[in-house]
């Protein structure tokens, strides 16, 4: 039997967005992209994303990868120990995450850091002692920071509160389902939230009815490259290009003008990083 051809999916580029979108987090420096990445930001280009945030786990991935996006000042830089590392976190790993953010001004916000109680790769006292500890940088560099928080809401603000951080600067990335009834504490706090594409999914009617009460100005569209591509791209690689058809969707749960909202979380992910 022939095997059945796939429909062509349509291409960001097709919403005929305007040249203002955003994407607040992307790992473009994963094998996929890093081996495209004239193709990815083409595609971005031509979708209306005009900055994207480039997030580095690692000291070791941003001095090997950083020089690939020379030729893409529209990417801004975020540097992290995530908390699936945090268990091989040394002294000597702090001290090189700071020699690099005083070294490199692309470098706008601390991250991903935070808990994550889903792989469970590291014990949770370890994970919230890296957590501190990288909290604490951030407050030392004055930066923004980036937060992962997998089934991990209640302790991710409890240390976050501790460590002063209300009132400061940090973005909820990858804004999901254990995030969603602490919705309000978050935007208490006076924190910002990155939108990711599982809001486009069947399913997360919870995600949109939340997203739909948040604060317009403390939105921002994420992809989280090269995972969670949103409908109709779902099960295939993700890029920046594709934040347009989360942003779409966003919108409709919202019962905004795409290009509005495209816009809007474009100016406020600028504002957030200093881009």
């Amino acid at each position: 039997m022939a095997k059945k051809h796939e429909q062509p999916r349509p291409l960001a580029e097709d919403l005929e967005l305007p040249p203002t979108g955003a994407d607040a987090h992307a790992h473009l420096d994963s094998e996929g992209l890093l081996n495209d990445l004239p193709g990815v930001m083409e595609r971005a280009r031509r979708a209306g994303v005009t900055c994207i945030a480039q997030v580095f786990c690692g000291v070791a991935a941003y001095h090997a990868h950083r020089q690939a996006f020379a030729a893409w000042p529209e990417t801004v830089f975020c540097l992290g120990v995530h908390p699936e590392e945090a268990g091989s976190f040394t002294g000597a790993d702090l001290r090189d995450l700071a020699a690099a953010f005083r070294g490199d001004d692309r470098l706008r916000a601390v991250g991903e850091i935070g808990l994550d109680f889903h792989h469970n790769e590291a014990p949770a006292p370890v994970q919230e002692e890296v957590f501190r500890l990288q909290l604490n940088l951030a407050r030392e560099l004055d930066l923004p920071v980036v937060i992962h928080s997998r089934d991990a809401a209640a302790d991710t603000l409890r240390i976050m509160e501790a460590e002063g951080f209300a009132g400061r600067a940090a973005l909820w990335h990858c804004f999901s389902g254990d995030a969603v009834a602490h919705a309000e504490r978050i935007m208490a706090n006076g924190w910002h939230v990155s939108i990711p594409g599982p809001v486009t999914y069947p399913a997360n009617q919870a995600l949109r009815e939340a997203v739909a009460t948040l604060p317009a100005d403390r939105l921002l569209i994420e992809t989280d490259c090269p995972y969670l591509a949103p409908v109709p791209w779902r099960g295939k690689r993700n890029e920046p290009a594709l934040a347009a058809f989360t942003a779409a969707a966003v919108a409709v749960a919202r019962n905004m003008d795409p290009a509005e909202l495209w816009t809007l979380c474009g100016a406020t992910m600028r504002r957030f990083f200093g881009a």
